[in-house]
């Protein structure tokens, strides 16, 4: 195929996406839990095919063009537009409160766990891995704050996720980077303690596993653990 055209099918969602992305794999969350058929074009981030910049010029995943030919990329952006196209699935409360409360939540994860996920992993330095760590299970503790206030409103509904019991939006947004926790498990020993300060996020995090929203885009521990060798620097003494 020449690097003039590139492949999608005609009428219908196609998805360019990498199975061990967790950004990609909020986009095929959103599809999967609103049930809307799409295809897949799976992209190797490792070895780009040369028509993606036709795509997605930044060469990243996920990437989505739509039946009329219109191309969206990021994770939430794309996520939140199935959510806006297909209402009747409920991924979004169409509460404006409800909604701002969703995304603050969605930011402080963002901020204060997933950026530590990595820097867990990159810090050579013990002093600078103790660090990670200690941002890290602060930010699982806010997350964990933040929870048992959701779960007293009435959206929440005493959880175990974010919208009671159903599996919506926060869990498509964040759901990626809790399975990613394994990850610094594995290399650094970062486990999160099984005390009352984590015990929301314990209770979210065993739902979230025990769901097939969940557990059928998750990529095996094995494969994640592989996949982000390449990003843990080596122990300096």
């Amino acid at each position: 195929m020449s690097a003039t055209t590139y492949p999608f099918k005609e009428n219908a969602y196609t998805l360019y996406s990498y199975a061990l992305c967790p950004y990609a794999q909020r986009a095929i969350r959103a599809f999967n839990i609103a049930k809307v058929p799409y295809v897949v074009e799976e992209i190797d981030l490792r070895n780009k095919p040369d028509w993606y910049h036709l795509v997605n010029p930044q060469l990243k995943v996920p990437a989505l063009r739509t039946p009329d030919g219109t191309i969206l990329i990021e994770s939430l952006v794309i996520a939140e537009f199935v959510a806006d196209q297909f209402p009747e699935a409920g991924l979004l409360s169409n509460n404006a409160t409800e909604r701002a409360q969703l995304r603050l939540f969605i930011e402080l994860f963002g901020t204060r766990v997933s950026p530590f996920i990595y820097k867990s992993l990159t810090s050579a330095e013990v002093e600078d891995q103790k660090k990670a760590e200690e941002s890290l299970l602060a930010g699982i503790r806010a997350v964990n704050d933040e929870l048992e206030i959701q779960w007293k409103r009435s959206s929440g509904k005493g959880g175990p996720f974010w919208y009671g019991d159903k599996f919506g939006f926060a869990e498509i947004a964040l759901v990626s980077f809790v399975g990613l926790l394994a990850v610094p498990r594995h290399y650094r020993g970062v486990v999160v303690p099984e005390t009352e300060e984590y015990a929301a996020f314990s209770k979210w995090k065993a739902a979230i596993y025990q769901h097939p929203g969940f557990t059928d885009v998750k990529p095996e521990d094995a494969l994640l653990i592989e996949n982000y060798k390449k990003f843990v620097a080596e122990t300096k003494n």
